[in-house]
């Protein structure tokens, strides 16, 4: 590891499903991920997809609160790759935070890279996926951090941990969808069906036999370690004849609460407890439906409408003989007010041993338009976006592209002119009802390698606001800045009021995340302390918004002293 003497405190890779013990975490410092091409079988369809180590989803990386990890990626599959660590701060380490044209050059057929990633405050549950093209739809994983050796969670140790992950499975090429997208301008087909744990779940076709199964006993404590890793969805998630506690998001506590039901967004990482006290006496059922179905926001934009199943089974039980029960409450698609009142109860845990830090003074206000729009369609070509032209997205209309001769970090680190623009806008370019639809010739934006500059240690506050600019209604956004959590201070309905909205922030316990859902019709406020330097992506967690351009970057100056300051580049960088 070239002269690398990192203190590991305990990482182990095991297989996906493995819930390990923190004694069984600490028998290696590094692993190997290799993708490669897979043959799997879902929905009765056999097909090739890109995986880590054969394995979908791919396999947990098991940590402890301030390790470093090493691990190296050797590409045996047919195309380009990177990865992410998504929810690892990574603090002055960008260089292995994994954005494709953004903070690397991609991993090339046949090549490797070796990733270092830092862990420092991030306690709980985070996860990797691939961060080029729609890859992450089968190359992604869990990522669980213990406490520290001598510390303990601030909740009864559970029985056993589960990762239970959220995703999609489509029947064609997720990359030939990607291609025809771009090539036509319009949106591309929905997912086949959704999946937990990479399954649909017994009540589609052809899937019985792979249905995810967990087994617990009566009158033990299960923390299910949940992750949304869906391409397209927000997703509500709940277990049949069990309540959840929720206890953390995104690698951070929150203080305790008891749901039926829980709506995750796309990117989010939920931690919740399970009692599992069923009945044991042969009175009550055996199994239990864990499920999950999209929430959406916009029912005028095509979406997966299946249900995805697994199956809770205690084993002190009688086996059933009928069918496991079906959660009764699980939200309808559409039910936004369930989806608000659930996000609504977030309150960061706050106690002396996990403290919260929201800074009450702000240096930089943004208040950034998040937005659908279209642009031109091209000289003698057809589109299948509105009024013919083709789909595209922006923040505060300038719908980002990256460059594809060298990537943003490399550019600002070599001082290379032309690869982008410092000029990223603090506000829109122009005001109106955001929540009502503009008409089609005020829809388009323009393109560009925009990007926003800060000065090290300053505190940024981002009111995101969604917009309606096509008419064809909002829908809500899962933002996620990469290299740090920050605190959600605020959000509301209509247009934010500068004058009025900052009176009802929650400045003394709002949770701590790195992806917030901005509402339909509605804003959402961050902070966060800009003492992070490097090269930092930020965009919206749903691929093809992404693809259309709703990003752009935060490039942090270092700070005056070697600790405040961006580590050297590695000589191993891959070359574009």
């Amino acid at each position: 590891m070239g002269g690398l003497c990192w203190l590991l405190l305990g990482v182990a890779v095991l297989t996906f499903g493995v819930a390990a013990s923190p004694a069984q975490a600490s028998r290696a410092n590094h692993y190997d991920f290799f993708i490669k091409e897979t043959k799997v079988t879902r929905l009765c369809h056999e097909k090739t997809i890109l995986t880590v180590n054969g394995q979908f989803p791919g396999p947990t990386i098991y940590a402890r609160r301030g390790d470093a990890v090493v691990v190296n990626v050797y590409n045996q599959g047919n195309k380009n790759i990177t990865l992410h660590w998504h929810g690892v701060d990574q603090p002055r380490n960008p260089w292995s935070d994994g954005p494709e044209f953004i903070t690397q050059c991609p991993i090339q057929p046949g090549a490797s890279f070796t990733y270092r990633i830092l862990f420092s405050e991030e306690e709980g549950t985070l996860w990797w996926h691939a961060h080029s093209d729609f890859d992450r739809a089968t190359v992604h994983g869990a990522i669980v951090i213990h406490p520290k050796r001598g510390s303990a969670y601030p909740y009864p140790k559970p029985h056993k941990e589960m990762p239970i992950i959220l995703g999609e499975w489509w029947n064609g090429d997720v990359q030939q969808l990607l291609e025809e997208s771009k090539h036509t301008g319009g949106d591309g087909n929905v997912s086949d069906a959704n999946t937990i744990n990479g399954q649909p779940g017994d009540q589609l076709p052809c899937s019985k036999n792979g249905t995810f199964r967990m087994l617990v006993e009566h009158g033990k404590t299960y923390l299910l370690r949940i992750i949304n890793a869906g391409l397209s969805n927000d997703m509500f998630f709940a277990v049949a004849g069990h309540r959840l506690t929720v206890v953390g998001i995104d690698g951070h506590y929150l203080k305790p609460f008891t749901v039926e039901s829980i709506m995750i967004s796309s990117g989010q990482t939920m931690d919740v407890l399970l009692e599992a006290d069923r009945p044991a006496n042969g009175s009550g059922n055996s199994g239990y439906y864990m499920a999950a179905r999209p929430l959406v926001t916009n029912k005028v934009i095509r979406f997966d409408n299946t249900t995805a199943t697994a199956i809770l089974e205690y084993t002190d039980a009688p086996p059933s003989a009928g069918s496991p029960d079906f959660p009764a409450n699980l939200p309808a698609v559409d039910d936004v007010a369930a989806a608000t009142a659930y996000t609504s109860q977030l309150r960061s845990l706050a106690t002396r041993e996990h403290p919260v830090d929201v800074p009450a003074h702000v240096d930089e206000r943004m208040v950034v338009a998040v937005a659908i729009n279209v642009l031109p369609c091209g000289p003698n070509k057809t589109c299948e976006g509105p009024g013919g032209n083709r789909f595209s997205a922006s923040l505060n209309n300038v719908s980002f592209v990256a460059p594809s001769s060298v990537d943003v970090l490399d550019a600002y680190y070599y001082s290379i002119r032309g690869a982008y623009e410092p000029d990223f806008p603090n506000k829109p370019s122009f005001v109106f009802n955001f929540t009502e639809g503009l008409p089609l010739e005020q829809s388009f934006t323009t393109k560009g390698a925009s990007v926003k500059v800060v000065e090290y240690g300053t505190v940024v506050e981002v009111v995101f606001q969604n917009t309606a600019i096509l008419r064809l209604g909002s829908e809500s956004h899962p933002m996620h800045l990469h290299g740090y959590s920050f605190y959600v201070v605020g959000t509301g309905s209509g247009n934010f009021d500068k004058d009025e909205d900052p009176a009802t922030y929650n400045l003394v316990n709002p949770p701590y995340q790195n992806t917030v859902s901005v509402p339909k019709d509605g804003w959402v406020a961050i902070r966060f302390r800009a003492a992070n330097p490097g090269v930092w992506f930020m965009h919206c967690h749903f691929d093809r918004h992404t693809v259309w351009g709703m990003d752009t970057v935060f490039i942090v100056k270092d700070g005056k002293t070697p600790k405040t300051q961006m580590m050297p580049r590695p000589p191993t960088m891959p070359k574009c």
